[in-house]
């Protein structure tokens, strides 16, 4: 089936954040092939949006191109598709196109297509879209949620930390000062903050996730780093009056991202879910009314097993359309 192939096609693009090229490339040659109107935005060198309408896009499906490394080719059995960006999120590129067929082949007009480079470090390529908005009412995010319409997802805050030290031989320690235990330290108090509590969302969490440094295991190491992120349920203002107060004079810090937690509507007749992850929506806010739902899930995105079951691709198209309909009935009523 097509909607297989495609997904296949472009788990086979590699489009590791701040790569994604030839992926933009392939899509919008896909696009203008199936007579859409195409644009490239441009968020970098090199780097850029693709845009695709038909008509004016009062309700746009919207997911991201970029993946995480390592590269995965596509692989598949009767049940699933493998690979890389199999679920997240080039199983609901592929969703998503062919839910838009589905719909202009029915008649449907006035709906547009919007996929975005960089979701998974910063949300540049959102934000470049934000800069631009096209007068949509509505958004529909795709990301892997098991086909369940989101009604919550946390927000995202990560700090980058590097602490300085005095390099000296390990026998004689008293001459050197060591930047990795200033780290340790450092991120000892931070795993002691207190966590902040959401009656939907639930606790924020915080994960180290790289800590570098040191030269050899007989110096004293005179530099080191850390990534950490906190996943937080609230506005982070307290959370990082906190950091500071705790980080100043301690190390050199930067809040890289800050993207809030987001509520979004109940819709009657879809399965409902809240999820940790955090998406483009927030990055979104001049593109209409958020809408977060796509096949897969997120356990295995990733991952060295990523995956997408076919089934659930094709109940993705479906509900995909389903949306479209519902949400442009909306502004049809509000209309008259």
């Amino acid at each position: 089936m097509e909607l297989f192939e495609l997904t296949k096609a472009l788990v086979n693009i590699p489009s590791v954040t701040g790569h994604e090229g030839a992926c933009t490339e392939f899509m919008r040659y896909q696009l203008l092939e199936r007579r859409y109107r195409v644009e490239l935005q441009t968020v970098s060198d090199g780097r850029s949006n693709v845009l695709a309408f038909h008509g004016v896009p009062e309700v746009v499906l919207s997911t991201h191109l970029d993946t995480v490394p390592p590269f995965v080719p596509a692989s598949e059995d009767d049940e699933f598709i493998y690979g890389r960006g199999s679920c997240d999120a080039k199983g609901i590129v592929a969703s998503q196109i062919l839910a838009a067929e589905r719909l202009r082949d029915e008649g449907v007009r006035d709906f547009g297509l919007l996929f975005l480079v960089g979701e998974e470090t910063t949300s540049d390529g959102a934000q470049a879209a934000n800069a631009a908005p096209r007068g949509s009412k509505y958004i529909i995010n795709g990301e892997p949620t098991e086909n369940k319409l989101v009604i919550g997802s946390k927000g995202n805050l990560r700090l980058d930390l590097r602490t300085r030290g005095r390099m000296a031989h390990s026998a004689y320690p008293h001459l050197g000062e060591s930047a990795i235990e200033k780290l340790l330290d450092i991120l000892a108090d931070l795993r002691r903050l207190p966590v902040s509590q959401d009656p939907v969302l639930g606790a924020s969490t915080m994960n180290i996730g790289v800590i570098a440094g040191g030269r050899a295991a007989n110096v004293i190491p005179d530099e080191a780093r850390a990534e950490v992120l906190f996943r937080t349920v609230k506005d982070s203002t307290e959370l990082r009056a906190q950091i500071r107060e705790l980080l100043e004079g301690r190390c050199e810090y930067e809040f890289v991202r800050d993207t809030p937690a987001l509520m979004m509507e109940k819709l009657d007749g879809y399965e409902t879910d809240v999820v940790a992850f955090t998406t483009d929506l927030p990055s979104l806010t001049r593109w209409g009314r958020p809408s977060l739902l796509g096949p897969g899930s997120i356990s295995v995105a990733h991952t060295d097993h990523e995956r997408v079951r076919k089934t659930d691709l094709l109940r993705a198209v479906d509900l995909y359309c389903r949306l479209v309909r519902e949400l442009k009935s909306r502004i049809r009523l509000k209309a008259s």
